[in-house]
């Protein structure tokens, strides 16, 4: 026979065990992502590629380290209300199905294909380094190259203003690399003052007839989705796009850059 008071204790020690249990597996996950969060920051950091959004992943991997010693903390979670912790896995779950939803959307136009025959290829801009077109830029100007080579009556429109960290104008030096890529200076037109995608489409439609000319969008894949819808909205009633690739280890950056971006301009109404 056990005693009254041992039993119950007995009994206690077991609850205490299945609770620590309930929470280990979200605790090894969130511990997880935290670590794998910094150290694919410090990746980018080291291989110097895109802007300084990549530091968002050094939050994100410090707020699931810090959601990790939470779980791990039996007393704090036995403290929170039930109601709250509810609350915040509504929160969770919604934002999780608004990711997933545009993530789906992006990826819809990852490989976006035109058909050959466009009166323009219109080429985003992006940065431009010291040494010349940073990678992604790179991967769009060759893309539009190949297309412009096999359709010789088609005509380019290079846009991307100057920003502050930028020698010169991006337009600029995208239609000197076309011109060495073998493509006639007569075929390029400019926009220079455009400094988002927004802008872009809006200043390079002013080049052209959106109403009846067959135009081709060439960007890079993640950012596809959002460029064509922009163009819908402004107007654009042939539109096709034609993606470039993009440096593989970066995809999850581009893409978590890209849902923010989406979201961002369809609050403000650009697509």
């Amino acid at each position: 026979m056990v005693p009254l008071e041992r039993s119950r204790r007995t009994i206690q020690l077991e609850k205490r065990g299945r609770r620590l249990k309930r929470y280990l597996i979200p605790c090894r996950i969130f511990a997880f992502l935290g670590v794998g969060c910094i150290l694919y920051c410090g990746g980018i950091a080291l291989a110097g590629f895109g802007t300084w959004f990549f530091l968002v992943w050094a939050g994100i991997g410090a707020v699931c380290l810090i959601l990790s010693a939470m779980f791990r903390n039996e007393k704090l979670m036995t403290a929170i209300p039930g109601w709250i912790k509810g609350t915040c896995l509504g929160i969770f779950c919604a934002g999780m199905l608004l990711f997933l939803t545009v993530e789906g959307l992006i990826l819809s136009e990852y490989n976006a294909q035109a058909a050959p025959g466009a009166d323009y290829v219109i080429v985003l801009g992006a940065q431009w380094k010291s040494t010349g077109p940073s990678e992604v830029l790179r991967r769009r100007l060759d893309q539009a190259a190949m297309y412009l080579a096999c359709n010789p009556d088609t005509k380019a429109i290079v846009s991307g203003g100057r920003g502050g960290n930028e020698p010169v104008a991006e337009a600029e030096g995208m239609q000197g690399y076309l011109v060495q890529r073998g493509i006639e200076a007569s075929r390029i037109l400019v926009e220079n003052e455009s400094s988002n995608t927004f802008e872009n489409l809006v200043f390079s439609g002013k080049l052209l007839d959106p109403e009846r000319d067959r135009v081709v969008i060439v960007t890079n894949n993640f950012h596809m989705f959002r460029a064509l819808k922009i163009a819908q909205k402004q107007g654009y009633a042939n539109v096709e796009g034609l993606a470039a690739d993009s440096v593989a280890g970066m995809a999850p950056n581009n893409l978590l850059r890209e849902f923010l971006g989406v979201l961002k301009d369809f609050w403000v109404e650009n697509l």
